[in-house]
């Protein structure tokens, strides 16, 4: 089912390149206004593009213009990467989706989830209650851990979680993970999707059971073999450095993400630490979009593919979904991935296709893959200012390119 375009095979659907255009004066007009920098634009069907276009600067301090192999910061869509490689190790028989997460972390074996209570005096309290159950492999792939994020949770567990000051002095994945396991749980397992630090802790299972860093391992089975030469936690030389995007200072919030994450060279964050270009990401976009295999070699078998892109939170998972629910309406989500399942509530429907796979970030890059349009379309850009209107209105346009003129 194609939602705001007609429903035709995907091998006779093509955007229409007077439509495309639109695509190109939204952007135009974001960049000449001066609410982003700049961009770079891709769309991808059968394998080759359709369009591909940069946009304003890189920085716009230095005035250095946005080229194709301008470096983003992903943020949170190292997320699929990260997933990628834990489903890869699920594929090897080396991990177990129902494994505890203790079995990994030791210290997670003594965490507790916090409820709001009432005190003797009245005030509301953070009450620790043993966990129901264990936190496993499985919870923090689909984000039904209970591990938050500090700004998510309610007021009690967040309060919780800036007093850890999580982000002091140096760390690495393994003194992340201790420090996460020694915080209150903000659901019990298994009960609500939440986004937070799942996938942080995932990397650093990954590490445990590969017996290498999370870059190592990623390196080795994942970025080498598809060419992403550009997509790394830390960027070593200047040349890497100066191809760099970067905010605009009038972006507060993502100014200081940006100066969190850099300040942490040691910290090979899995749910957000990665930096990449559009060939990179393209390249693992194709690769979900062929079901897990590129270039004749396969990443995931054809079930760990569908078990990674299969909607785990859906109706008899007893999974509820929280409040901030970013994958969205008419979305499920799988490992690391939200799937569309159904056109959703609003009306009209929000453009897309049934089964299509999408994730975006915090600093406004996005990806969808389309199976029935054979279709990838990534948008790397860097604003949180502007990132949710953006991004609905590039989604939009990019089905509206499938649609007849009027």
């Amino acid at each position: 089912m194609l939602l705001g375009a007609p429903a035709l095979a995907a091998d006779a659907l093509s955007p229409y390149p007077e439509k495309l255009e639109r695509i190109t004066r939204l952007f135009d007009s974001e960049v000449t206004s001066g609410r982003l920098p700049g961009a770079v634009v891709l769309i991808q069907q059968h394998g080759r593009p359709v369009y591909l276009k940069c946009f304003g600067l890189r920085d716009a301090k230095t005035g250095l213009p946005m080229t194709l192999d301008t470096i983003f910061a992903l943020h949170s869509m190292t997320k699929p990467i990260t997933s990628l490689a834990a489903m890869m190790l699920i594929d090897q028989g080396k991990l177990s989706l129902t494994d505890p997460a203790a079995k990994y972390i030791p210290a997670f074996a003594d965490m507790m989830v916090g409820v709001e209570a009432t005190g003797v005096d009245g005030s509301r309290v953070l009450k620790l209650v043993p966990p129901v159950r264990p936190v496993t492999i499985m919870d923090l792939l689909r984000h039904s851990s209970g591990i938050t994020y500090e700004y998510i949770g309610g007021t009690l567990i967040e309060h919780a979680y800036m007093a850890a000051h999580l982000f002091g002095g140096r760390f690495d994945n393994a003194e992340f993970a201790d420090r996460i396991a020694a915080l209150p749980l903000a659901r019990q397992p298994g009960t609500l999707w939440r986004y937070g630090h799942s996938t942080d802790v995932l990397g650093r299972v990954i590490e445990i059971v590969s017996g290498q860093t999370l870059y190592q391992f990623e390196k080795q089975n994942i970025l080498d073999p598809q060419g992403m030469t550009s997509t790394k936690f830390l960027l070593t030389t200047p040349e890497e450095r100066a191809r760099m995007a970067e905010p605009l200072p009038s972006d507060p919030i993502l100014v200081a993400a940006e100066r969190g994450r850099r300040s942490h060279p040691e910290w090979e964050s899995g749910g957000g630490g990665l930096v990449s270009d559009i060939t990179d990401y393209a390249r693992f976009a194709q690769m979900l979009l062929n079901g897990g295999e590129l270039d004749g070699k396969r990443y995931l078998s054809p079930a760990a593919f569908k078990d990674m892109t299969t909607d785990h939170i859906g109706p008899g998972s007893g999974v509820e979904r929280d409040y901030f629910y970013f994958p969205g309406d008419g979305f499920g989500y799988g490992y690391g991935l939200a799937v569309r399942v159904e056109p959703g509530d609003a009306r009209p429907p929000p453009p897309g296709s049934i089964g299509e796979l999408k994730w975006d970030s915090g600093s406004g890059t996005y990806f969808g893959i389309d199976p029935k349009l054979d279709m990838i379309y990534i948008l790397l850009e860097q604003t949180q200012n502007e990132r949710g209107r953006i991004t609905a209105a590039f989604k939009k346009l990019v089905y509206d390119a499938f649609t007849a003129p009027n």
